[in-house]
């Protein structure tokens, strides 16, 4: 069935406490969605951001980002007493999160919230902490080693036995897993609150970790590093129409030989934790899994990489081996050749297709993008998190590229032109249509999420209070019935 849904994060949900968080915001846009007759909720990844507030440059790929706790639901459980969070100061602008605020002044508060939970313990917590022990253990002793060297990489730290990390930060490794524990519970109250009314969650798995994460810290045998543990190479992207410089994204690359002696078990155990924490899971640079660009440690741009082979079909044959089939959306986006194209056909997975590429003068190969094209089994966007809005593109994207878009949407105002590239993606033939909060708000290029191989603004934009409005939600299912999306 064609269905539809609306790329936010939980961040740019509107909340008197300066970020989006699971409780009420999130219900309120839940309800939204059935309203407007949408059938998924796509998110990004609800990993703790590290430096540059990234949720791609996460601690751990197993943790929920703390930040999403909602302060309300604590109050609710006991936790919290109004006045410790409701008069706090989030120096935050309606549209804007303030990450410094957060870090300074939300931490605090949850540690108030831990210290009344350990003196009443809930039944289901000592299972939650042995269930997820595999990833927790590690997380909450790089957390409290993190919080003991004043925020340092773990290349800096001393070196201790896990024995020794336990006895002498026992008391801030409880607090970490406390964290973890209220973060889970109040997600899987938020799930099962939007399966309830029709919507499912969709999630995001980046394919590669953050240096200064606990992923590497705890397990650097995955991981191409020299014998001090720095990488040898690191991930990006080669100079293309976009950046002349590519984009170097500094990630340290897999050791795949290591991972395939063990039949992928790191890949397996990691897609089948967040195909349980989500409804469907997008994979993020699909292509890395085909061939991947590695650049050499310490270069500045993106342009002395090179192309290594990557793992292929055989890591999700053994994914689909050990736990089965899963719902997967292959993000097939960026530099694709053949044996990408049958690395995507293999897997069975739908990939995507941005129409915003499809009027790119830059990218000969832009006619795979237009919605005539699209086949059944795809997902298609106007734009994700990494491009302008619509009308922002309309704005400042190239005047040859605009004129084109102008005249195959048939529309001369770049408001109205913004509008038809939603329309053009709900008409097509592919199964699911996503698009932006943004773009259904008709925001311009304020309302960015990211601009890639930049820092500073991105990963900032809040929705204002009271934008997603009935009259919005009735405007929308009327467009979904037009189109044949409608979520019943």
């Amino acid at each position: 069935m064609r269905s539809s849904g609306v790329l936010m994060h939980l961040s740019s949900l509107s909340s008197p406490y300066g970020i989006g968080s699971m409780g009420k915001p999130a219900r309120d846009f839940i309800d939204f969605l059935k309203a407007a007759g949408q059938g998924y909720w796509q998110l990004l990844p609800i990993c703790p951001t590290s430096y540059g507030d990234s949720p791609y440059q996460s601690f751990s790929t197993y943790a929920g980002n703390p930040y999403f706790i909602d302060l309300e639901l604590l109050e609710a459980d006991g936790l919290l007493e109004w006045q410790e969070y409701g008069e706090v100061d989030w120096e935050s602008a309606p549209d804007r999160v303030n990450y410094g605020a957060l870090y300074e002044k939300r931490y605090p508060i949850l540690r108030k919230a831990a210290e009344r939970f350990l003196t009443r313990i809930p039944s289901d917590y000592p299972e939650f902490c042995a269930n997820n022990d595999y990833w927790l253990g590690d997380y909450a002793r790089f957390m409290a080693m993190k919080h003991a060297h004043g925020g340092a990489s773990w290349q800096d730290w001393e070196t201790l036995s896990t024995e020794e990390i336990e006895l002498r930060y026992a008391e801030e490794i409880r607090f970490w897993k406390v964290l973890q524990y209220l973060f889970f519970r109040q997600w899987e109250e938020l799930r099962t609150y939007a399966n309830e009314q029709g919507v499912r969650l969709i999630g995001d798995l980046p394919i590669y970790v953050s240096l200064d994460s606990v992923d590497v810290w705890a397990h650097p045998e995955l991981f191409q590093l020299d014998e001090n543990r720095n990488p040898r190479e690191v991930a990006g992207c080669p100079p293309d129409g976009f950046s002349t410089d590519g984009q170097l994204w500094g990630n340290p690359l897999f050791d795949w030989g290591y991972m395939e002696k063990n039949d992928y078990d790191w890949w397996v155990r990691r897609i089948q934790y967040l195909c349980k924490v989500y409804d469907i899971l997008r994979i993020d640079h699909f292509r890395g899994f085909d061939s991947y660009y590695a650049i050499p440690y310490g270069n500045t741009t993106a342009r002395g990489g090179r192309w290594k082979q990557g793992p292929g079909i055989a890591l999700f044959r053994a994914v689909e081996e050990q736990i089965g089939t899963q719902q997967i959306i292959a993000e097939n986006l960026g530099y694709l050749t053949e044996s990408v194209h049958q690395l995507l056909k293999d897997s069975g997975f739908p990939g995507m297709k941005v129409l915003e590429f499809a009027f790119d003068s830059r990218d000969g190969g832009g006619s795979v993008y237009l919605p005539e094209n699209y086949p059944e089994h795809c997902v298609a966007y106007v734009g994700t998190h990494d491009n302008d809005t619509a009308l922002g593109w309309m704005k400042t994207a190239p005047a040859e590229d605009v004129a084109y878009a102008r005249e195959y949407l048939h529309e001369t105002e770049d408001e109205a032109a913004a509008r038809a590239m939603l329309t053009a993606i709900w008409n097509s033939r592919a199964e699911l249509a996503i698009v932006q909060a943004q773009d259904i708000l008709g925001l311009g290029s304020e309302a960015r999420m990211n601009t890639p191989s930049t820092v500073g603004e991105n990963w900032r934009w809040r929705a204002k209070e009271g934008s997603f409005t009935s009259e919005l939600a009735a405007e929308l299912r009327e467009k979904m019935e037009a189109c044949g999306r409608l979520e019943k």
